[in-house]
């Protein structure tokens, strides 16, 4: 896992979400949705803690983990700069598969929203879901980001020299045959998991969930420009508002699912 924490060390994936402000509203507008009130939230693979930052203003009590140590130390020190540091009730650098020092049943919600992603073997998922599963409680939700196979696909044919080896169409059949994508140049997006995503609901069903709710969580927004989002900003705060709130309200049709960079699935813990 070397890799993938000196990718995150030196990534702004705080900024990303920034950058790419649908996918975290629309996640954020389902993820409210579902949770009770007054729920204890674990954030696992927190990244730098957009998620559990806004969910802690909320109201919330979070515990937040994550692999890479800078990220965790990120995280805390965004939370006090918030103002919402005495929200949580620790920082921790965790491994997904392995939550050490997390108790069986301690959330009534469990956020899941990048580790699953950068498990290529079967065997790496399969433990970070029954982690999840062993630490959230009997009824408990879970919200859990896959990253579609069709739409790595369709941004490989986009542009294809940003990613090697998906430039020749010998790379393009291993990548759709196996799911694994691996940056061909150095310091690129580390090794990635994709699934096909018929298969995600199964997935998480065979691990002890019940299935709520899949969400594309750049809705139909996801390949758009720069450019393209400026010209709805400069119509006006109203007129964004109303182009967002489309966005929301198409962002659970299962047609679009696969054409999102990200899925958020919404499920249950079965006792």
């Amino acid at each position: 896992m070397k890799n993938l924490i000196d990718y995150y060390s030196a990534f702004d994936e705080w900024g990303r979400l920034d950058r790419e402000p649908i996918e975290f509203i629309v996640n954020m507008h389902h993820i409210l949705a579902h949770l009770p009130q007054q729920a204890r939230v674990l954030d696992n693979g927190a990244g730098p803690g957009k998620y559990a930052v806004a969910l802690a203003k909320k109201g919330f009590r979070l515990t937040l983990t994550d692999l890479t140590p800078r990220l965790v130390e990120t995280a805390e020190l965004k939370a006090r700069e918030e103002g919402v540091s005495d929200r949580f009730d620790g920082f921790h650098a965790r491994d997904a598969r392995d939550l050490n020092g997390l108790e069986e049943g301690s959330f009534d919600a469990s956020l899941m929203l990048g580790p699953l992603y950068h498990l290529q073997q079967e065997e790496d998922r399969d433990l970070a879901v029954r982690e999840l599963h062993r630490v959230t409680r009997p009824g408990g939700l879970v919200f859990v980001a896959f990253m579609p196979r069709t739409s790595f696909l369709r941004k490989s044919l986009a542009q294809p020299d940003a990613w090697k080896p998906n430039h020749t169409a010998e790379g393009l059949n291993r990548f759709m045959a196996s799911g694994a994508f691996d940056h061909a140049d150095e310091g690129r997006f580390t090794g990635a998991y994709y699934f096909e995503v018929d298969t995600i609901e199964p997935f998480m069903e065979a691990r002890g969930f019940e299935s709520l709710k899949m969400v594309a969580s750049s809705s139909v927004a996801g390949t758009m420009t720069p450019e393209q989002w400026a010209y709805w900003r400069e119509q006006g705060d109203d007129e964004f508002a109303a182009v967002v709130s489309h966005l929301i309200g198409v962002s659970d049709d299962r047609h679009i699912l696969g054409l999102s960079p990200h899925i958020l699935y919404i499920g249950r813990r079965r006792s």
